[in-house]
């Protein structure tokens, strides 16, 4: 029997990326226009129209006796009608996957309804699964923000680790002059790195090599995760590679928190055993708690002077984010120690707060607005001071 490298690699970590919807299509289509390479690529959509246009090799009509081709109307329910309907086509498609990443835009139809259906049976075939998925703008309305709440909870209970790229946070990174067609490029971007990324990590050898099996170590059951892929030359090359890595502002999450962390750096002929060292230790910084960094080196000659470092981080709580309710309140204790006595009732309704500096001087004016951002979050939260 004649074995090759290629068919061994194959078997061994076949990756399958399905966009669902005209979101997820889209991305698929400019995953495919940048040549990324080790995948599969599948389009499923309630609108035949729009599979038409999909440059996927594979490509599913979603629900066509209950929707006829002609979408789902931004319905949620309907998306999840039509991929119920069309369960066993999904099935087959996914088949043979040990990863799967599922991609769609949510708020809409089809993406908010099909994409959670798409990742139960995923899940059912034993694969590891990833959602990557897109929060709508703030003007688009409140209810279509309310769809994309729901369809991403059902989402995150059906995958092993889940992306949310806020589509808000693309007004903040691009320039107003930027087209729209290269804005949602920036968005695609997180999607495409983190896959080419880890078919790179899987299939190139490496000194210290990782494979299949670590990516699952880390990304099996873990929930939040961040994706990241930073590329830097000159002296403080990996500083900067690294932390373009942790630091996607696309995301809605940080690397704050992460339990879990697969750390793979690759480099030239001249990258330095000290050069890993300090990826590891940025990394290691970065993250709160006793993170597990799992770490590989490769080498690359085609990088010549630069490097490039990938980071895929997961298990991050929410709450242990800077931003979060737990962490502002820790904050404020701080502070209370250091600089001012908050005296409060538990009772949140009641708004009357009495605040003193210890040197008597009242300082209501300066520390009201952290107040009110603590309490407005310990609502939200639905915890008690």
């Amino acid at each position: 029997m004649e074995f090759s490298m290629d068919n061994i690699v194959n078997e061994g970590a076949v990756i399958k990326v399905i966009g669902v919807g005209g979101g997820g299509g889209n991305a698929v289509n400019r995953m495919i226009e940048e040549n990324v390479k080790g995948v599969e690529f599948i389009a499923v959509n309630t609108d035949v129209q729009a599979l038409k246009n999909s440059k996927a090799e594979t490509v599913i009509q979603l629900g066509p006796k209950f929707t006829q081709g002609l979408g789902a109307g931004s319905q949620p329910e309907v998306g999840q009608k039509s991929a119920e309907e069309s369960e066993d086509a999904i099935r087959d498609a996914l088949g043979g996957a040990d990863m799967i990443f599922i991609t769609a835009g949510m708020g809409g139809g089809t993406g908010t309804g099909a994409a959670p259906i798409v990742a139960s049976i995923a899940k059912e075939l034993d694969a590891l699964t990833v959602g990557v998925v897109t929060r709508p703008f703030t003007f688009e309305g409140p209810k279509r923000g309310h769809f994309a709440a729901e369809g991403i909870a059902q989402l995150k209970d059906n995958v092993d680790t889940l992306l949310i790229i806020s589509n808000n946070r693309l007004l903040e990174v691009v320039d107003k002059k930027t087209p729209m067609l290269e804005a949602f490029r920036e968005a695609d971007n997180v999607l495409r790195q983190g896959v080419q990324g880890i078919s790179d990590l899987i299939t190139a050898p490496g000194y210290v090599n990782l494979d299949f099996a670590d990516v699952k170590t880390v990304m099996k059951n873990q929930g939040t995760a961040l994706m990241g892929i930073g590329i830097a030359s000159g002296e403080e090359r990996v500083v900067e590679a690294t932390k373009k890595a942790i630091s996607s502002p696309l995301l809605e999450t940080s690397i704050d928190g992460a339990e879990q962390v697969l750390l793979n750096i690759t480099g030239g002929l001249d990258m330095t055993l000290f050069e890993a060292q300090d990826a590891s230790d940025i990394v290691s910084q970065s993250s709160t708690g006793d993170v597990n960094i799992i770490l590989g080196t490769s080498i690359n000659e085609d990088l010549e002077d630069e490097i490039s470092v990938t980071v895929i981080a997961t298990g991050i709580d929410p709450t242990k984010s800077e931003k979060s309710p737990d962490a502002l309140l820790d904050k404020i204790k701080q502070a209370r120690k250091d600089h001012f006595t908050i005296w409060s009732k538990h009772n949140l309704r009641k708004k009357k707060k009495i605040m003193t500096f210890r040197t008597g001087i009242f300082a209501r004016k300066k520390i009201m607005p952290v107040l009110k951002l603590m309490i407005h979050n310990l609502k939200k939260s639905k915890k008690r001071l």
